[in-house]
């Protein structure tokens, strides 16, 4: 009966290893999937795999966006009522982008190209302060760190895939460089630490929000552009 027992925890034991190490390659293997491989110059990838890429990526950036402002939220945030104040207060805000997923429908799949375009490079400048002040952040969990750090770097390897996209999609335009400038630095080194939460309260908040409406014209485009709206 003693050996039955040893046995079956045994065989729980590897089951539990093996899905660890399933769910480890799984991240692996989406962290390190570059949209176009060999860069833009060179990239031969086709317009549905760019896409597919792009997706997988926009996903895994919403992903974690989100698993990061919950946990700040968590670690920092509770009762200072810093939900009521993020009203219209992103960057990106005054950006005109659809309400809902009728009218991204009915936008043209230049304009949610280059929308997603903009959005992008207006991250750049903000995701690189984050990763920078949020070191100095007091007791700031290697958690929140780590996603701040992948989530600069894929959002750089989703922007150059994007510009492939571009370029397959409307070969021989030239590229719109539009960005929204952020001005919150000032803010993140704030000597009032409730001031200085709030405003990275606020930025990641505002990076949720706009990985999620990233993902979402990301997923519309692929299904017009390469199944024809058949999906």
């Amino acid at each position: 009966m003693m050996d039955n027992e040893r046995l079956t925890l045994k065989a729980g034991s590897r089951l539990l290893l093996l899905l660890v190490v399933s769910n480890l390659f799984v991240c692996k293997s989406v962290a390190s999937l570059p949209v176009c491989p060999n860069g833009v110059a060179n990239c031969q990838v086709s317009l549905q795999d760019l896409f597919d890429r792009a997706v997988i990526l926009s996903h895994y950036i919403h992903n974690l966006s989100s698993e990061m402002f919950n946990e700040f939220d968590k670690q920092y945030a509770q009762g200072k009522g810093f939900f009521t104040k993020t009203i219209n207060s992103c960057h990106t805000s005054s950006l005109p982008t659809p309400d809902d997923k009728e009218q991204a429908q009915q936008t043209k799949h230049e304009d949610l190209l280059n929308l997603v375009l903009t959005v992008l490079r207006s991250w750049n400048d903000p995701l690189y302060h984050l990763v920078t002040e949020m070191r100095g952040l007091q007791e700031a969990p290697d958690t929140i760190l780590s996603r701040a750090i992948e989530i600069e770097e894929q959002n750089k390897q989703l922007l150059e895939g994007m510009e492939k996209i571009v370029g397959q999609v409307q070969p021989g335009v030239k590229e719109n460089e539009v960005y929204f400038v952020w001005p919150g630095l000032p803010s993140l080194q704030m000597a009032d630490e409730d001031t200085r939460l709030f405003a990275f309260y606020n930025l990641l908040h505002c990076l949720r929000r706009d990985s999620n409406k990233i993902d979402n014209y990301l997923k519309l485009l692929k299904c017009r552009l390469i199944y024809n709206n058949n999906c």
